[in-house]
């Protein structure tokens, strides 16, 4: 629903509601008419990660949650939002109000961020979408951010004359094509309104920025009361997170991969902003697969922010759904050379990079522990240099890995054994690309696999990622069997792990080629007994990880089996049939 004539509005009712939270003013005031909705107290903030509730407040500290880019490089800042709480509905405009404490006097900036849509974090990357941040900065002064959808960075940035500190009650009010800020019942300014909110939802999140100060990162500030009204007439609603639990399909993949006749599992790579916003998204993830692997949430970078910080919400929430659906968990993935904080690449002293790995994994895999039934323990190990498999480095990825560069191969036999300890019961997997294909590769990849049984590693299988980005990357299904079968010989499960195929729009019969591809992989998998579970990475081409991501807003892809508009595609009915011809 179209809301940018009711932007001004909801500013003024969101100063009047901070107002009253502050009580500067008596309810009825103001603009509207309408009773204060409080979001706070009776709705969960609990998953909300870089927050702590308690007795009805909410203490928000620095996560420090940054994306760095796959070299390595940079850090995109990543807040987080609380998808498991409270949301709004709204037909116009509505003032939203928090009153914060902590704040100012050189403690850091404290913000609320107001999204009318949430991000989309493809691998390792965030797409902004449009968005509000309105928040107390360290010198007193109240700043305000505007996205608009089609950049990384704000559209629109406007600083308010202020002096707060301490307890400030700030309201933002959407009135029309108007933002309106508000602190403690002063009007501070306006800032124009491109049309955040039309869709007519607004979801909330909590930042806390606090510099180098240890101490302030962790006191952060708190949140002791946060309300909406709806102005001039307007209807607003507080919608609570949605059910995990989905409806069953007869006419699904997990269905028929339940009657293969042995334990075998269809899954797919699951983002969680997409599970608790996108009804529709929901829905297919939670009836067609029977195992999802997280695409972001358990990677270095997202749950373990800074030195012994650990925040695992995003995680705990794939997790309940996974339950909620009688699902399992392949989780995604302990060691990498990627998806790396940059505190993990600080120290060059090797034992302390070896007690880095050891304590995250004995943590993370700790925490989950009963709750995963597989992990992929070390991801994509083999090198990018084709020279390191002819010169006697075994084909072992040194470049970008600190874990390598502290400890050579035996890092790989460390990870798996501390995952092992960690975690008995859960089956462990080496994950890696391009280790479908014949060729050098494969080879060094075999002989690893080769020495770690020998060595008595408890790795229990290889994942096989089965990206085929072009016409180059298309393997023949004889050739996976082939290696499929090497690896029973070993004793070693296989699967495929991340399987996708992007067409060109100028690839003839594409999406027949794309289905062919992805049944053809599937075929192999149920004939061969080791092989226990197919898994594309991402179900469809709305969040794919293929997207464009070098225009703004991302050109979504060809990928996957459902595309744009959650449509099944060839593939997803090809798929359907490997299953019956089994």
């Amino acid at each position: 629903m179209d809301l940018g004539g009711g932007t001004w509005q909801r500013l003024a009712a969101v100063a009047l509601v901070m107002a009253v939270a502050a009580g500067c003013t008596g309810q009825g005031e103001g603009a509207g008419g309408g009773n204060d909705e409080d979001l706070l107290r009776n709705h969960d903030w609990t998953q909300m990660p870089g927050t702590t509730a308690r007795n009805g407040v909410l203490r928000v500290s620095a996560s420090d949650r940054r994306i760095v880019e796959q070299d390595s490089s940079g850090g995109r800042p990543n807040p987080p939002l609380n998808l498991a709480g409270p949301h709004l509905r709204s037909d116009g405009d509505f003032t939203v109000t928090a009153r914060m404490s902590g704040v100012g006097d050189d403690d850091g900036d404290s913000w609320l961020r107001l999204y009318g849509r949430v991000p989309v974090i493809y691998d390792e990357w965030r797409q902004e979408r449009p968005s509000l941040r309105v928040g107390v900065r360290a010198d007193g002064q109240v700043k305000a951010e505007i996205w608009d959808g089609e950049g990384d960075e704000p559209a629109t940035s406007e600083d308010f004359d202020c002096d707060c500190s301490g307890t400030v009650t700030l309201a933002v009010s959407s009135i029309g094509d108007t933002f309106r800020v508000t602190a403690d019942g002063r009007r501070l300014g306006t800032v124009q309104d491109p049309g955040v909110f039309a869709e007519g939802t607004v979801w909330f999140g909590l930042e806390a920025d606090a510099g180098e100060d240890e101490r302030e990162r962790r006191e952060g500030w708190r949140l002791t009361q946060l309300t909406a009204r709806a102005e001039s007439g307007d209807s607003l609603r507080v919608i609570k997170a949605p059910r995990l639990r989905q409806e069953q399909s007869d006419h699904s993949l997990r269905a028929r991969a339940a009657d293969v006749g042995r334990p075998f599992d269809v899954g797919t790579a699951l983002a969680e902003n997409p599970l608790l916003t996108d009804s529709r998204y929901r829905a297919l993830a939670g009836s067609q697969f029977s195992m999802l692997t997280p695409e972001n949430a358990f990677k270095p970078q997202f749950l373990h922010p800074r030195r012994g910080v650990y925040d695992f919400r995003d995680a705990d929430l794939l997790v309940r759904f996974a339950r909620a659906n009688d699902m399992k968990v392949h989780a995604h993935t302990l060691v990498w050379h990627e998806a790396l904080p940059h505190w993990m690449r600080e120290n060059d002293d090797p034992e302390e990079v070896r007690r880095t790995m050891l304590r995250h994994i004995a943590m993370v895999a700790g925490h989950f522990k009963g709750e995963v039934a597989e992990w992929d323990v070390v991801n994509e190990p083999m090198s990018d240099d084709e020279k390191s498999y002819t010169n006697g480095d075994l084909g072992l990825r040194s470049e970008q890995s600190p874990w390598f560069e502290a400890m050579g191969e035996e890092y790989i036999d460390e990870a798996f054994r501390a995952a092992h300890r960690a975690d008995p019961k859960a089956r462990l997997f080496l994950n890696e690309y391009g280790a479908e294909e014949e060729g050098e590769r494969w080879d060094a990849l075999y002989d690893l696999v080769e020495r770690l049984k020998e060595r008595g590693v408890p790795i229990d299988g290889v994942g096989f990622q089965n990206h085929e980005y072009a016409p180059g990357d298309r393997v023949d299904p004889e050739t996976f069997r082939s290696h499929v079968r090497d690896l029973a010989e070993l004793g070693v499960q296989a699967r495929v792990s991340e399987m996708d195929v992007p067409i060109g729009e100028d690839e003839e019969d594409g999406r027949q080629t794309q289905a062919d591809e992805m049944a053809g992989k599937l075929r192999v998998c149920l004939e061969e007994p080791n092989c226990t579970s197919f898994s594309t990475w991402g179900f469809t081409d709305r969040y794919g990880s293929t997207a464009d991501t070098k225009i703004y807003p991302p050109r979504t892809a060809d990928s996957l089996p459902w595309d744009a508009a959650l449509r099944p595609k060839p593939a997803y009915e090809r798929l359907l049939a490997a299953f019956d011809e089994a």
